[in-house]
């Protein structure tokens, strides 16, 4: 709920930052009662990309009443099936994983990010504890007491804590003077939607090749989502194709399983990077979503990371105002950080690692890789293992 407010425009928790992440955190910590401002613009989300959602973050939608409001839009992830599609001499057999060997009706449900988005600002507007100030961050100053947030067009706010949701160009990271480390990875991502001629039946399919994953993710009817992970030369050649041409090679590359597929309009290239930075929160300032993490799209980490930020501080927050502390104290802080690095840090190393095997062309890496593949084929217990790990961490805790 958008209110003008008379000076000093004062919060108890201001989010910087209106993506997903952003979003979900303003709605979760004004769930807690804090008073909470949200500086970001309204802008409609323009690109067809999809989020594959899992574990708890729909657990954390459904809480704060986003997931009525889109599931419907969403199709269900049952099956994840990976396919090793290198010519190499050590290959990797298939392996399947399927929700209901862990008691799951689904791991997850694939949505498109508008989709998404448009449910997360129905939901904000109706928060009567949180004010939505539709401007952009001119300044973050932390302060003793209190941070600024200088607005290009409205008043100045204060907040005794801000949480920094924008992206990995970050102002209230550097304000915070938090650095921040990035590895540029020799590969780039096109994203693209599709049509097919045969039912997906609610499985995903990885297909790994030699210049990283292409994923087939279901989307609702007989449509999916590709997220094909090249070389950047190769990437941006695939980018170029024809409607055509782009469609034979991703029938190609799914070895027609899907049947006759056809590209829809909307195509998206990146570059690949890993960024971490060297603290999740200082000087009251915390950093959610992609100014505080970036990993490849591999194993739909990325946003599903950024939304566990949102939900640890909100209940964060929570904890330390029924404690009658002040939510941007340097313990509030420093606790977050302690709930939000062995996540980012573990799953990074996971993404990281998954990604140098699969690329290596050395026969110790891909013997591991095979190894590693076989056993999780066929040892039931590992595989549960790997699949209720995959959904969230099962140490994580605040």
């Amino acid at each position: 709920m958008t209110q003008t407010l008379l000076e000093p425009n004062s919060y108890d928790v201001i989010v910087v930052g209106g993506g997903p992440a952003g979003l979900a955190a303003a709605i979760a910590v004004a769930g807690t009662g804090a008073l909470t401002a949200l500086v970001a613009r309204k802008v409609p989300y323009a690109d067809n990309r999809t989020t594959a959602l899992l574990g708890d973050s729909i657990d954390l939608l459904e809480k704060l009443g986003v997931w009525a409001r889109c599931a419907s839009d969403a199709a269900a992830l049952r099956t994840m099936r990976l396919v090793d599609a290198t010519d190499r001499l050590i290959r990797a057999p298939e392996v399947r994983f399927a929700s209901s060997e862990i008691g799951m009706d689904a791991f997850g449900y694939n949505i498109e990010n508008r989709k998404l988005m448009v449910a997360l600002e129905a939901c904000a507007a109706e928060v009567g504890n949180l004010d939505r100030f539709d401007d952009e961050a001119e300044s973050v100053t932390p302060g003793d007491e209190a941070a600024l947030v200088r607005t290009r067009q409205g008043p100045t706010l204060s907040g005794r804590l801000v949480v920094g949701a924008d992206g990995r160009q970050s102002q209230c990271r550097q304000a915070a003077g938090i650095t921040v480390s990035s590895r540029a990875l020799k590969q780039s991502a096109l994203t693209f939607n599709i049509t097919t001629s045969r039912p997906h039946n609610e499985v995903s399919t990885e297909f790994h090749t030699a210049e990283g994953p292409c994923v087939f993710v279901p989307l609702p009817g007989r449509r999916m989502s590709i997220v094909w992970v090249a070389s950047p030369k190769e990437a941006q050649r695939l980018s170029e194709l024809s409607d055509e041409e782009l469609s034979a090679a991703a029938e190609k590359q799914s070895h027609s399983i899907y049947g006759k597929v056809s590209v829809a309009p909307g195509r998206n290239l990146f570059p690949l990077a890993i960024e971490k930075p060297s603290a999740y929160g200082r000087n009251r300032i915390v950093l959610v979503g992609e100014a505080a993490h970036v990993v490849p799209p591999i194993g739909a980490q990325g946003l599903n990371m950024g939304l566990r930020d949102a939900g640890d501080i909100a209940e964060i927050v929570e904890d330390a105002m029924a404690r009658d502390q002040d939510p941007g104290s340097d313990a509030v802080i420093a606790r977050f950080g302690r709930a939000r690095s062995a996540d980012v840090a573990s799953r990074t190393f996971a993404i990281d690692m998954a990604n140098r095997t699969l690329l290596s062309d050395l026969l110790p890496a891909q013997a591991m890789r095979a190894a590693g593949m076989q056993l999780l084929s066929s040892v039931g217990p590992l595989r549960r293992i790997a699949m209720r790990e995959g959904l969230s961490p099962f140490w994580r805790s605040l």
